[in-house]
């Protein structure tokens, strides 16, 4: 089926034409025609679905042409990266429509913002907290809103969104509609669905907390302290370009990145204490091929939008298993095959299993040649949550924000 059959205008889909999209994948063909038949959606898609095209599409067609009435379409997201991009396809996606798309987010001057919304905008891209400042300051009035999207809204709520979005919700008509976009379901979500949607249609393209199918998995039982001369090695003696490395925490990105420059691996990180200007350049550097790899924390590459990533590298493990999935959910997308490797310490056996829980089947374990384990460690050893000293302190899990 094309996209001419799923009721689209002529003008959609010249713009679909234009961006070489020939067939729609299955989150558009599910989603466009509940859209368009104005139903509420709550839909389970993993990044690299063809999401953003499922919901951007049919409120384009809905909107039709500008009305100088306000903000028509609200899209919140998480990051100031997945702003641009959405904002990016939206733009793309209405270019012969003649409505007006502003992409708001924190992190940089407020007055440029203001002065592209005080000029107009039927569709406005935003982060929570930016677009809360905006009605605060009213340069943003959602009294005539008809969407409402909530785009990777399970990274919303992880980064501690959900009084932001009330906050916004509240001003917007009940009259609107609203689509919730997730790549997981948990009790949060669904308790967000509750609240915000009405009678929704439920859309789940993918075996809900599923990893992408087209990806390669491989685990490699390693030595703590050789990670980095392994990293280099599979990199360089691979031949590998545009590799996406996982670590836990910023200094380690840091950290990282320095000793693979030093390997003769170009590298830079990316993470939240990195200014916009400083974030932006290391992800074009990247994409124009420039620097080899990137370093990542799990919270800088969400919305992270890089074509034909070939090769991911969890470096460590996250402490949130589904954390694992929207990492190999970097590569493998829009039907290409993709390489998901993990450097497995005998102290990240424990992480592993919570992981294996989300996975069709268990990931096989195997030794890199030439970088074998010491045998001394035993990885069986950590296949148990660590338990807490009597010295340790307990650290929350509940959902709060992180920057």
């Amino acid at each position: 089926m094309g996209f001419s059959a799923l009721g689209l205008t002529n003008a959609l889909l010249s713009a679909v034409t234009d961006q070489g999209y020939r067939a729609p994948t299955p989150i558009q063909l599910a989603a466009i025609p509940a859209i368009l038949a104005g139903q509420d959606l709550m839909a389970g898609a993993q990044t690299g679905t063809g999401k953003t095209a499922a919901f951007a599409l049919p409120i384009l067609q809905k909107l039709a042409e500008p009305m100088d009435q306000g903000v028509r379409a609200l899209i919140l997201v998480p990051t100031r990266e997945l702003a641009q991009q959405v904002g990016a396809s939206f733009v793309a996606y209405g270019r012969h429509t003649g409505l007006r798309t502003v992409i708001t987010y924190g992190g940089v001057s407020v007055n440029t913002q203001m002065a592209e919304l005080q000029a107009g905008a039927d569709i406005v891209v935003a982060t929570p907290g930016r677009l809360l400042d905006h009605l605060k300051r009213g340069t943003v009035t959602l009294s005539q809103l008809e969407f409402l999207v909530l785009d990777e809204s399970d990274r919303m709520l992880d980064m501690g969104f959900i009084d932001d979005i009330k906050r916004i919700v509240v001003t917007a008509p009940k009259t609107r509609q609203t689509l919730l976009f997730s790549a997981t379901f948990d009790e949060a979500i669904f308790k967000l669905s509750k609240n915000l949607l009405n009678d929704p249609q439920l859309i789940e393209v993918d075996t809900r907390n599923a990893a992408a199918q087209q990806v390669e998995q491989i685990a490699y039982e390693v030595d703590k302290a050789r990670k980095r001369e392994i990293t280099s090695f599979l990199i360089g003696s691979r031949n590998w370009h545009q590799v996406l490395i996982f670590t836990r925490t910023k200094a380690g990105a840091d950290a990282l990145a320095k000793e693979m420059t030093k390997d003769g691996i170009k590298t830079q990180s990316i993470h939240g204490d990195k200014s916009q200007g400083a974030r932006e350049k290391a992800l074009e550097d990247f994409k124009q091929g420039q620097v080899r790899a990137l370093v990542a924390t799990d919270v800088a590459s969400r919305g992270l939008d890089i074509e034909q990533l070939k090769y991911v590298i969890n470096y460590e493990l996250p402490h949130n298993a589904e954390d694992y999935i929207h990492r190999i959910g970097r590569t493998g997308r829009a039907g290409e095959s993709g390489v998901a490797i993990t450097l497995l310490s005998a102290d990240e056996r424990w992480l592993l299993e919570d992981i294996h829980k989300l996975l069709p089947t268990r990931l096989l374990q195997q030794w890199l040649p030439g970088y074998e384990p010491d045998l001394s460690q035993d990885f069986s050893a950590g296949s148990k949550k660590p338990r807490p000293t009597p010295n340790s302190k307990s650290k929350s899990t509940g959902r709060g924000r992180r920057r």
